[in-house]
């Protein structure tokens, strides 16, 4: 069978093992896109490439003790801002939920307690979750940073699998002092809905046989892969429950080869292997701030953000061929620009093609912009490309360049060289 294993409010969870007097209080996590990066000052910048993704970025400034009361998230007219990343089960009681603003949040729980994020702890703890978990079962897969697979296969009996995994939820908790949920199924997809209901701090497992009782009244909304948009095309049909999306297998397959894979996992019939490694295919960086027109203002921050992420790249040791600048402005209006390009990667090529995409992609120049993002991907070993030799020796020159930069912020930090054009 596969198990799947999710820390339960892993931020606060976090929390609470770094400071006990947590323990049973309303707790919740702020989040505030770090626009610190972009002061003329910025240090303590720090760059991890382990589980990034959704509240968990590659590039964010470093905890400091002084980061974890509801002052870190003031502006500097003193106006309260950010979101939630996440709240204790005791916060939830008063509707607060990951998301909303902090502000709403003490609204409905004045009391409640708001803690900085801490990505070096988070990072920590998962590795060695990660490492426990390796130690018990042969097949451990990691999907985020608090979001783990197992193949109990072969390993461990379908009929001892409820036991095993009470066992092993209850051992971690021991042993890391971290609260998980699990859930068992023979499939990956069914796994992960079982623990949905297993939390907090429970478990689960479905067999087969249970499986058609189990999944069919619950709301399609509540199974992972299925986003507000396809939500909003099955209730439009008149699916509301997992059991009327298998009841109308030829709608849902019509709509293409991803509703017709979803199906699959729906009913049982897919599954996908556990996955030990995998290879990074793409690196990005993006910050929201508040709106803000001066377009050499916006110009310095892509500078700002391509260093960064020039350090990220020549770190990961890839050369990148395709590569996406994108504008969110206010009113709701987008804009994106890309290119690809095969050549040797340094700094400076780098930071004039981002400059580039950014002249561009500016098209709505009466309107204030709010976020930057930039991203590369299509790495050369896994695009097979084959590098330009167009001015190959110069480029070998500005390489060399590129790489004793990059020892230098190795040793003392990203802020140690910038542009001129970020003064």
């Amino acid at each position: 069978m596969k198990i799947h294993i999710d820390i339960d409010c892993f931020f606060v969870s976090a929390a609470r093992i770094a400071d006990s007097s947590l323990e049973h209080k309303p707790v919740a996590i702020g989040g505030r896109s770090d626009t610190k990066i972009f002061n003329k000052d910025a240090k303590k910048q720090t760059v991890n490439f382990e589980n990034s993704g959704s509240f968990v970025p590659t590039f964010y400034k470093a905890y400091e003790e002084s980061d974890d009361d509801i002052a870190s998230f003031k502006d500097e007219d003193g106006r309260v801002r950010g979101i939630l990343t996440t709240s204790s089960y005791e916060a939830r009681a008063y509707g607060i939920r990951t998301t909303m603003s902090i502000k709403e949040a003490l609204t409905l729980c004045p009391h409640l307690i708001i803690k900085a994020p801490n990505m070096s702890l988070y990072q920590k703890l998962s590795h060695e979750l990660h490492e426990f978990l390796a130690s018990k079962i042969p097949l451990i897969e990691q999907a985020s940073i608090d979001e783990f697979y197992g193949d109990l296969k072969g390993w461990i009996e379908d009929e001892d699998v409820p036991q095993f995994i009470d066992n092993l939820r209850h051992e971690i908790k021991k042993v890391l002092k971290l609260p998980v949920s699990i859930g068992a199924a023979k499939t990956r997809y069914i796994a992960k809905l079982a623990t949905t209901y297993a939390k907090p701090f429970g478990s689960k497992t479905i067999y087969p046989h249970e499986q058609d009782k189990f999944v069919d009244p619950i709301k399609v909304g509540d199974f992972a892969g299925i986003g507000k948009s396809m939500k909003a095309k099955l209730q439009s049909a008149q699916i509301h429950t997992l059991g009327d999306l298998k009841q109308r297998r030829g709608t849902v397959e019509s709509w293409g080869a991803y509703a017709k894979d979803l199906y699959l996992r729906v009913a049982g019939l897919s599954d996908a292997p556990i996955v030990t490694t995998s290879q990074r295919k793409s690196i990005g960086i993006s910050r929201t701030f508040d709106p803000l027109y001066d377009r050499v203002e916006l110009r310095r921050r892509v500078h700002v953000l391509a260093r960064h992420l020039s350090f990220a790249i020549l770190k990961l040791k890839v050369i990148p061929t395709v590569f996406h600048l994108s504008i969110a402005y206010e009113m709701n209006q987008k804009s994106h620009k890309n290119i690809s390009l095969c050549e040797v990667f340094t700094e400076k090529k780098f930071d004039s093609l981002c400059i580039a995409l950014f002249n561009e992609a500016d098209n709505q120049r009466r309107l204030h912009a709010i976020r930057i993002s930039i991203n590369c991907s299509s790495f050369t070993r896994d695009s097979k490309k084959e590098l330009s030799l167009i001015g190959f020796h110069e480029e070998q020159r500005m390489k060399k360049l590129t790489d004793n930069t990059q020892n230098l912020r190795e040793k003392y930090g990203i802020d140690a060289l910038k542009w001129g054009s970020e003064m």
